[in-house]
């Protein structure tokens, strides 16, 4: 039996990247798990109740979430009484390696958590990049015997392995004159109002509005396109940030008032997400950190290509074709690939055809689950 951690992403309101990673699981292991809350688990064992029993040294607990043994009261009795086999997904140390733009409730307990994580018996990284990053941090602090640390390849499918009608199939619909005259002052010139004008191509931006995502800079990178001529609508996706993400937000409503094209969905359903996805002319990732990438994936899903940036997690996910990977925090870059793939209709195709593809071959969250269920028979031999 495994018995998956769902602490956290039961009550969350919000669909982050590690709330789906816990809450797509839970969707394709059906029956060969149970959810079950740090509550439930850890202070039931520690007071001796009769439903501790319910856990066999051959049973693993797996979380995808992120915890310090001070956030779940009696967690690390239970971790050392060691009543089954204890394995868990690990995304990133982002809060460690940036921890001024990171939430300060995350940066105090990364840390810990990361000691945590030494006690388990099996640990799945979310990409050879954060393999090693953990395996350099538990290196650093001179733990002997660290668990077997292996890569595990997320699922690219929003629900159940289904695409919304459309996906790999629609024409993004790409304005053959996206470069003309500016009108005074260098904005773009209006948008034709007639019920039968030609959409504009769409780029999408999927994250939390936070420093990390680097929106401002894609905002940036966007106003020069606009100011040059290029037409074309750019829309973000995400919730804000409440320690970090306000004046971005600001920032958006600013240029919104300069720019009819930018469009803030804020946070967003997954029919929607896919709706969007399959919409788009391209995915755009900017971001200056990350443990996965996991719109790349999804976006790729759909058909749409990817444009990012050059981090090594994401060049894992990248290299199989279908995206473009650019300079982290390059403008000049950035700018220049985004007025060719806008104006150059050819060039935009070739690497919408190799996201199409692509797609075919990318894994689903039932593949996830079906390498944890193999891993975790026969006592994880």
């Amino acid at each position: 039996m495994i018995w998956l951690d769902v602490t956290k992403s039961a009550a969350a309101r919000h669909r982050s990247g590690l709330t789906r990673v816990t809450n797509r699981l839970a969707d394709e292991l059906g029956t060969s798990a149970t959810p079950i809350t740090g509550v439930e688990a850890a202070p039931r064992l520690r007071s001796g109740s009769s439903t501790a029993r319910r856990f066999s040294p051959t049973d693993w607990y797996l979380t995808a979430e992120v915890f310090a043994p001070g956030e779940r009261p009696g967690f690390a009795e239970f971790l050392a009484s060691r009543p089954c086999k204890f394995a868990a997904i690990y995304h990133d140390s982002i809060p460690l390696r940036f921890p001024h733009i990171t939430w300060p409730q995350a940066v105090a307990r990364h840390p810990a958590y990361l000691s945590m994580l030494s006690k388990f018996d099996r640990i799945w990284a979310v990409s050879a990049a954060s393999r090693d990053e953990l395996l350099g941090f538990w290196a650093w602090q001179g733990r002997a015997n660290p668990p077997e640390v292996s890569v595990l390849a997320l699922g690219a499918d929003l629900v159940g392995g289904a695409r919304p009608p459309g996906a790999l199939g629609t024409v993004r619909v790409r304005d053959q004159n996206a470069v003309g005259p500016s009108a005074p002052g260098g904005r773009a010139p209006p948008r034709p109002r007639n019920a039968l004008s030609v959409p504009l191509p769409s780029l999408l931006s999927v994250g939390i509005l936070e420093p990390r995502k680097n929106q401002s800079f894609l905002l940036e990178v966007a106003d020069r396109l606009w100011g040059h001529g290029l037409r074309f609508d750019l829309h973000l996706v995400g919730r804000v940030n409440p320690h970090f993400g306000k004046p971005i937000l600001a920032q958006i409503r600013a240029l919104q008032r300069k720019r009819a094209s930018l469009f803030y969905d804020g946070a967003v359903d997954d029919r929607k997400l896919g709706e969007l996805y399959s919409r788009a002319a391209a995915c755009l990732i900017p971001t200056i950190a990350e443990g996965c990438g996991l719109p790349l994936l999804e976006a790729l899903w759909h058909g749409t290509p990817c444009i990012s940036s050059d981090l090594p997690s994401l060049l894992e996910n990248a290299a199989g074709g279908g995206c473009l990977v650019l300079p982290t925090g390059g403008v000049e870059a950035w700018t220049t690939a985004l007025r060719r793939f806008l104006s150059e209709p050819a060039y935009a195709q070739t690497l919408s055809d190799a996201a199409i593809e692509r797609a075919a071959g990318l894994p689903t969250w039932a593949q996830t689950a079906a390498v944890i269920i193999s891993r975790t028979t026969d006592c994880g031999r």
